[in-house]
């Protein structure tokens, strides 16, 4: 059955994907794309909604990383019904519009309000339509995505912001480790598959999961696709800050995901022992695993990956689509149709 999923399919095709976007920004000139838009020109805003919304954080923190210079992320509704506090001066912004379908009403609409202001912006899609029309800077990629729920168009898009910021400041570590990636993810999923399956036929009645740093939306995003699949409670919440109070949930009924990160792994690893010892099941995904990190984790993806930590952002994320994916099946659902949902959202 499972391989009749259409989400499935697209999320096993997302090396693929990764290595197509990734031929294309090559032969693109990107510098060009952004001209007299530099970072160090404009302050770049990234906006989206829900999944675009986290791929919008997730790009804003790489742009913070590889470029060294201020960006943030806003939800398009945000714009549109408090313009004055999202975008306070906006001849010193650089927005980039992220909508997979480029139908996505609400971005549109800030598309046509920054057209009335002369604001230029970036448009990145995948399937193009309204949004590409709207503006001549546009990045187009080459993903064909068919379910409800994103998967490959937002590790593809998240892929080609990093490639772009990377590209911008010269950073020639994190663009091979880039061009790495879907090799590399492409084994982890033959290799951990079955276990993410295996594991998603245990019954829980809340999920938290935790992330820091650049980590923080992809747990976001990962919560998201446990809830949108499967419609299970899912929960995000920084790492450490699980501690102030959101701890109170933890028994043996929950679930508690743990996206570890290089810079924070001994702090981040004693809030998973905490939970183990409260009562938790747990599903860790990190780099590298101490012996320590092993022993409190029910199921452990080790990702051995080499080059910068910033270049993995996405092979983190795989694990929450699949989990999601067998979640529903698990629970009789289809994640193709997940329940209320559809593949455009228009107001």
């Amino acid at each position: 059955m499972k391989y009749t999923i259409q989400t499935l399919k697209e999320i096993h095709n997302q090396p693929s994907a990764w290595h197509e976007c990734i031929q294309l920004l090559q032969s693109s000139d990107l510098k060009r794309l952004v001209r007299g838009r530099h970072p160090e020109q404009a302050e770049w805003v990234f906006v989206g909604c829900g999944t675009s919304y986290y791929l919008a954080q997730a790009a804003a923190a790489s742009f913070v990383l590889l470029t060294g210079r201020v960006a943030r992320a806003v939800p398009a509704s945000e714009i549109l019904l408090h313009a004055d506090l999202a975008l306070p001066n906006v001849a010193h912004v650089f927005p980039v519009l992220i909508s997979r379908s480029g139908h996505t009403s609400e971005v549109l609409a800030v598309a046509a309000s920054l057209k009335e202001r002369g604001v230029e912006f970036l448009a990145l899609t995948c399937d193009g339509n309204e949004v590409a029309l709207a503006s001549d800077r546009v990045l187009q990629l080459p993903v064909k995505e068919e379910s409800t729920v994103m998967t490959s168009s937002f590790t593809s898009m998240l892929l080609a912001m990093q490639f772009l910021a990377a590209s911008l400041a010269g950073n020639a570590e994190l663009l091979e480790g880039l061009r790495q990636l879907p090799f590399a993810v492409q084994r982890l999923i033959e290799k951990y598959e079955p276990q993410v399956e295996a594991f998603a036929s245990r019954r829980f009645a809340d999920l938290a999961v935790l992330g820091q740093g650049a980590l923080y939306p992809v747990a976001s995003e990962f919560a998201l696709k446990v809830m949108e699949s499967s419609s299970s409670y899912a929960q995000f919440f920084h790492t450490l800050e699980f501690r102030h109070g959101p701890k109170s949930i933890v028994s043996d009924e929950v679930l508690v995901a743990g996206l570890i990160s290089e810079e924070g792994y001994g702090q981040e690893c004693k809030v998973i022992g905490e939970m183990k010892d409260l009562g938790a099941s747990t599903f860790v995904v990190t780099n590298t695993a101490t012996p320590a990190l092993r022993a409190v984790s029910d199921l452990l993806i080790e990702l051995s990956l080499p080059g910068p930590a910033l270049s993995r952002l996405c092979a983190y994320i795989v694990w929450g689509q699949l989990f999601g994916s067998y979640v529903s099946l698990a629970k009789g659902m289809n994640p193709d149709a997940p329940r209320n949902l559809s593949r455009v959202v228009t107001l």
